[in-house]
């Protein structure tokens, strides 16, 4: 999901340029496809069945190419440079067409910039604040839960997939107290899949009526809609925080073992802090060889804070 909608800000800024008359369709899997499918950005958006079994996608991939064939591209930007993407680009056999640089160590964000510019269709930024095609729904889920609509929104997002991306949960209630103090009306939100179940009941002890809980109550197209209405997102790495900051919205990022220079934020509404400083930086394990999450337990709320309140004001 996140390597999907890295590639949108960039995507809505190339369809602002492009002749209105131009179409522009997007391949992608049926996992990540609802988001592109709700914002007005596509003409059509091709959604390749299979769940996560390879080989199940690549059977829907060949069922696919006849209809992609017989649209006639000219130009294919691959955008993943996988597989199946590569088989794609093969078969259409376009008259121009550009490709995902994987391994460069350079932020996602920028390679897909780069991978659109090669195609010489002009210079591209990023062009966040995407029309979703019902408007109304992030904020309705928002009130269903009894949120006015005018309070600050704080979402907290402690989804690192392994404990070396993971902020201790005693500071992001901390961190909370500590911007109560300087906006007391602000309310925070968590919401996302149920892996972090745990630590959201850990965070609704702490915060209590200050935190509205969405997690495991959202499909990820949901998700996506609510964000629109963030205030600010605190969050390790994760699918959220790639949305949050696509969106616009200021995103405050805690990198620990993960490597910031593929995944960083880009654009002056992020900021994030990361382990690239540490001799063990960006080491990219699960487990931490000094049993303490070396390069995130460094950071205290107060930090993280002061972080998050310079990007929150210059907002």
């Amino acid at each position: 999901m996140g390597d999907l909608v890295i590639t949108l800000p960039y995507l809505q800024h190339l369809r602002k340029t492009l002749p209105p008359s131009t179409r522009l369709d997007l391949l992608t899997r049926e996992e990540t496809a609802p988001i592109p499918s709700n914002i007005h950005l596509f003409d059509h958006v091709y959604a390749i069945r299979g769940g996560r079994n390879f080989k199940k996608q690549l059977l829907y991939t060949f069922l696919l190419l006849p209809r992609l064939v017989a649209q006639r591209y000219e130009m294919v930007l691959d955008l993943q440079n996988n597989t199946l993407s590569r088989i794609v680009r093969k078969t259409i056999h376009p008259t121009a067409w550009s490709e995902f640089d994987r391994f460069s160590p350079v932020a996602a964000g920028e390679r897909t910039r780069l991978t659109i510019e090669a195609a010489g269709l002009g210079p591209v930024t990023i062009h966040p604040n995407f029309r979703l095609k019902q408007p109304d729904k992030g904020l309705a889920i928002l009130q269903n839960i009894g949120y006015n609509g005018t309070d600050p929104l704080v979402v907290l997002n402690p989804a690192g997939f392994f404990i070396t991306r993971n902020w201790a949960i005693a500071n992001y209630i901390a961190f909370a107290r500590l911007w109560l103090e300087k906006y007391p009306t602000t309310k925070f939100l968590v919401l996302g899949t149920s892996l972090i179940a745990e630590k959201t009941a850990l965070l609704k002890k702490g915060l209590d009526q200050h935190l509205y809980d969405l997690v495991g109550q959202t499909s990820p197209l949901e998700a996506f809609a609510v964000l629109q209405h963030a205030s600010l997102v605190l969050s390790e790495d994760s699918g959220l925080m790639h949305m949050a900051w696509t969106s616009g919205i200021p995103t405050m990022v805690l990198f620990g073992s993960t490597r910031s220079d593929w995944s960083r934020p880009l654009g002056p509404h992020s900021q994030f802090l990361d382990s690239s400083d540490l001799p063990c930086g960006n080491c990219m394990q699960a487990t931490c060889k000094y049993e303490d999450v070396h390069c995130l337990s460094r950071f205290s709320p107060r930090t993280v804070f002061e972080h998050s309140l310079k990007l929150y004001q210059q907002a």
